[in-house]
């Protein structure tokens, strides 16, 4: 028997946002684990592990890819489907779904097929050097058959979560993890397979989870079921998921733009060293937004439930919550991640050498962390309210206007050249905040004002 979702209408929100958020958060530190174990292992591999590290790393835009085209249509459906139960229309919330789980399998299989063809091209041109690139080849050879679980494991896994099962959502990801942490070891050690070894585990693991998720969604338990009559593709239904679903998109798909201009540059003035910390510095940063984007993931079906109920103060106070919530973390992390460098690049390597480059660098990298506690909410309220606009403006904003052109800008002002470019991401950090924080004043006002306005009006008559 099916349970409904009104509690998202009525129940306290800040017991509410800790009962959802909490396993979002955990959700997404455990799916951190995937390519966090992996470097780990990689990284203390005997004889090479330096080189098979970095040539994994450079795998990393990639992946960001396929990770992207999940959000594409996950992340914009999710918060449609949410709103669409908030007006008791559950008939186009599976419409929604259904759309977004056959765009979803298209796109995995055209994106298996650019992998396959051309990934020794792609990671040449993501910053692989002749002694990185044969380990890049090997992990993403076997990485791009298991395109398919990605897809649908993180895109469909969005649609749980809008339902307010935010518990089943972070065992999606929960049982992955721990078959990873388990595979990885016995692939790459026992069997002798390194790299190969390790996309293995981490195809594996996926596929575990994606039988997870299908199974659930179409099973008894869901409010929203995968049918085969809403598996056709309709443009009022997907157009709108996609155009919400640009800006994480967007935000995801641009970091491969970015860890090229980053990794050219870095080799260009620090050679692999440079290259290596790079990706040591972007798991540091994965670790810092994923708990956001959890807290955001948590809160999006009670602000997207209750804007489309046009429940105003619910969603107000929501959002006030999820601001001191993301504000407190960052702040928290900035301060560890400034105290003790050290001990975050030690995590991935037992290089004398890099783990004192990285952690030299990882304070400039990292130096306005403690802002995106205010970035990341305003931009998951922006798409938790259907806002699809205002959510791009602030993706295009922090990563085509302001951080690629200063990573290039950087080195010419700097004396130092390689630390200019790494120190390109907090000056574009603090000048996005800033236009996000104008852009949200106003956008948010927008928002409450169209859902009070009627209410007023229907006490009024």
């Amino acid at each position: 028997m099916k349970e409904n979702n009104d509690f998202l209408g009525t129940a306290p929100v800040g017991g509410l946002l800790v009962k959802l958020a909490i396993p979002t958060v955990a959700a997404q530190l455990i799916n951190m684990l995937y390519n966090i174990v992996d470097r780990i292992y990689i990284g203390h591999m005997p004889g090479d592990g330096n080189l098979a590290l970095t040539g994994v790393g450079v795998c990393l835009p990639i992946i960001l890819i396929v990770s992207a085209f999940a959000a594409l249509f996950g992340a914009g459906g999710a918060p449609r489907a949410s709103i669409f139960m908030g007006q008791g229309d559950n008939e186009k919330a599976e419409q929604t779904l259904g759309g977004c789980f056959t765009m979803q399998v298209f796109v995995a299989l055209v994106l298996t097929a650019v992998l396959l063809l051309w990934n020794r091209e792609l990671l040449l041109t993501f910053g692989a050097s002749e002694n990185t690139i044969d380990y890049a080849v090997d992990y993403m050879n076997i990485y791009a058959i298991g395109t398919i679980f990605v897809q649908l494991t993180l895109g469909m896994n969005a649609f749980i979560t809008a339902q307010g099962f935010a518990k089943t959502g972070m065992l999606t990801v929960a049982i992955g993890a721990v078959c990873n942490i388990v595979l990885d070891p016995i692939f790459i050690f026992v069997l002798g397979l390194g790299v190969k070894g390790a996309a293995l585990a981490t195809i594996l693991s996926q596929g575990v989870s994606c039988v997870w998720v299908l199974s659930f969604l179409r099973g008894k338990k869901t409010l929203l079921r995968i049918k085969g009559e809403n598996l056709r593709i309709e443009g009022a239904v997907v157009l709108p998921c996609m155009a919400l679903g640009l800006a994480p998109f967007i935000m995801q798909s641009s970091e491969s733009v970015i860890f090229v201009c980053f990794n050219s540059s870095l080799l260009r003035y620090g050679g692999d060293i440079a290259v290596g910390a790079m990706t040591i510095l972007t798991s540091v940063i994965q670790f810092a937004m994923l708990p956001l984007q959890g807290l955001g993931q948590g809160a999006q079906p009670i602000i997207s439930y209750n804007y489309g109920a046009k429940n105003a103060e619910r969603v107000k106070k929501t959002y006030r919550l999820l601001l001191t919530v993301s504000l407190s973390y960052a702040a928290i992390l900035w301060a560890l991640v400034m105290l003790f460098p050290q001990l975050f690049a030690g995590i991935f390597t037992p290089d004398a050498a890099l783990r004192a480059y990285a952690a030299r660098v990882l304070r400039i990298y990292c130096g306005a962390m403690v802002l995106f506690g205010i970035q990341t909410a305003c931009q998951m309220t922006f798409i938790s309210l259907g806002n699809a606009k205002a959510s791009i403006m602030v993706a295009v904003m922090r990563k085509f206007v302001l951080l690629l052109p200063l990573i290039y800008i950087m080195p010419q002002i700097m004396q130092d050249k390689a630390i200019a470019v790494y120190a390109a991401e907090p000056v574009a950090d603090v000048i996005a905040v800033t236009f996000t924080a104008v852009l949200f004043f106003f956008q948010f006002r927008k928002a409450i004002r169209q859902i009070e306005e009627p209410m007023k009006e229907e006490r009024k008559t």
